[in-house]
This record gives C-alpha cells, structure tokens and sequence, in this order.
C-alpha cells in the first residue's frame, strides 16, 4: 500500500473537523494509500515535518497558502524530494483556486486524486522559496499584519478592512537599484510583486498567458504615490491585466537582482507571511522542476 501524509494548519481559514480526518482516509484508501496525520503546532512546523519524514509516496497539505509555503520550503531540503498537493483551506486560497480547486473539502481531494504529477518552477528569494507571490512596499504588510481573529470573522472582508486603513497613510518610496534581462535600473518606488500566479489577492487573471513550467516569473516595480493613481490602478484591473498598466514596470524573467539603499523598515511578504530576514540585497532565481500533484481542472491553461 502507498503512504499519504497530510499536515493541515488547524489555525487556517476553515477548521477541519475529526469527521473531515475520517472521509479522507476512507477516500483515500480506497485509492490504496495509508494515511498518517500531522497537525502544525507552530509557525515552521510543517516546515520540519516535511523535512523529517522518512518517506512518503504522497504529502498534502490543508491549510492556507502560508501552509503550502512551509511544506515546500520543507521538500526542497530534502535529499529525496516528495510529491507534493495543497488543498486550501485558508482565506484568500490564491493558489488553491489557480490550482482548480473549489470550496468542498471532501470534493477538493476527489479532485486531487484524480489528477496529474506535473513539474513546477519554484522561486527562491536569497533562497528562501516562495510558490507564488512575494512583495514589498504598499499594502504588502496586509496579508501578515491582519489579525488571525479578524479573518477567521470576516474573511476576506478583513483584508479589506486593514487595505483601507492603509490606503489613508501615507506613501513611502524607497530607492532601489535592480537587474533583469540585461537592464539596469535606479529609482523610487512604493511598491514591487515577484510572482509565478495568474491570480494575486483575489484577483483572477492579474496576469494573462502565465505558465508554472515556463522557468519564467513575472516582476512588477510600481512608483505610484498619490491616491488618485491607485484607485485608477485597480479599476483598470477590472478590465485588464496589470501588464498594460500605464506607469508601471514589468518583466519576464528567470534572474532578478534588487538592492535597497537603506535597510525597508517593512518585511517582505511571501505567500501571505512574514519575511524575516531585512538585508539591503535579494537575489531571485527559479527552482525547477518540482513535482506536484494538481486537479486536472487547469492543467492546459497552466503548463506549457
């Protein structure tokens, strides 16, 4: 028999109940694997579980994308690297939903199960991996200085809440130097995304034609400081893809070099956490080929 080990966040969006435990491991043996459980008790801790287990012929995680974050930043440590899945049960689910998931628990592993292995790129920051968005600058404290009772009330609501109060304060720029494609660039700005994701912060198709096999990642510097110039951003968003949006700067790459002239007094966001580590220069490249197992909703829109 094949051995599935799930490590879900009690602490994410929805709770998983006992009874949720009980139908995933009839489904699953039922398709001839033996399930082991782990529940995270901390931050960084599907991180070592990841790390630790002795083998495995499948790992899925439940909870929200941060979840997802630990578990692969776990998988790469490893000298055998597992398949991995991620099925969301978080707030946003950016990557559950990229991925074709929907919002029934028990029907998200139908899903899964009867899905494909594909290989995926990976991106790293001073290695340090995220599997779809890292940010800085306005509004990307959001995703981490919500407060986790806030979002287990309203839900997404609550994003909305702390964006708006952040929409009020003011705009700080900060002088950055990077390197992409051959280019070289000096100037302010109030905000930068690195992502590999056709859907950022709710908002589907933030970028169109995107591909997780292509060892490409999209890059977006944005020197916006006035309110006026936000607001038209987003309605523009509604319509179009943030490529075509006049005033900001945008990349295709595989190679990102980014140096700060004084240390950002915000951290970084990747996938919706925390990033700790405040250094005045980020090196971001791609990790390839990372095997996962995802529905087979999306798969032609996704891969090459």
């Amino acid at each position: 028999m094949k051995t599935c080990a799930l490590i879900y966040n009690p602490n994410s969006g929805k709770t998983l109940k006992p009874r949720h435990i009980k139908d995933y491991r009839k489904i699953l043996k039922k398709r001839g694997y033996d399930l082991t459980v782990y529940r995270t008790e901390y931050r960084g801790h599907a991180r070592e579980i990841v790390n630790h287990l002795v083998d495995a012929d499948l790992v899925i995680s439940m909870g929200g994308d941060g979840t997802f974050n630990e578990v692969m930043d776990g998988n790469l440590k490893r000298q055998n690297r597992l398949i991995l899945s991620h099925i969301p049960v978080g707030t946003t689910n950016d990557v559950g939903v990229m991925f074709g998931y929907g919002k029934n628990i028990k029907q998200n592993l139908k899903y899964l199960l009867n899905g494909v292995v594909k290989g995926i790129d990976v991106c790293l920051i001073n290695n340090k991996p995220f599997v779809y968005v890292a940010g800085f600058g306005k509004f990307m404290q959001i995703s981490y200085d919500t407060p986790r009772e806030l979002k287990k009330k309203l839900g997404k609501f609550a994003y909305l809440t702390e964006g708006f109060k952040d929409f009020f304060k003011p705009t700080k720029l900060y002088k950055i130097k990077y390197r992409v494609n051959g280019i070289e660039k000096e100037g302010y700005y109030s905000f930068m995304l690195i992502s590999n994701a056709n859907r950022i912060a709710g908002i589907n198709n933030f970028y169109r034609n995107i591909k997780l096999d292509d060892n490409k990642f999209e890059v977006l510097f944005c020197n916006f400081k006035r309110r006026i110039d936000i607001i038209k951003t987003f309605s523009i968003l509604m319509t179009t893809d943030v490529s075509k949006v006049s005033g900001f700067e945008f990349y295709r790459t595989n190679k990102l070099e980014v140096t700060f002239e004084d240390y950002p007094k915000k951290a970084w966001t990747v996938d919706g956490e925390r990033l700790d580590r405040a250094v005045l220069h980020y090196d971001i490249k791609n990790e390839r080929d990372v095997k996962i197992m995802l529905p087979r909703k999306n798969i032609d829109k996704l891969f090459v």
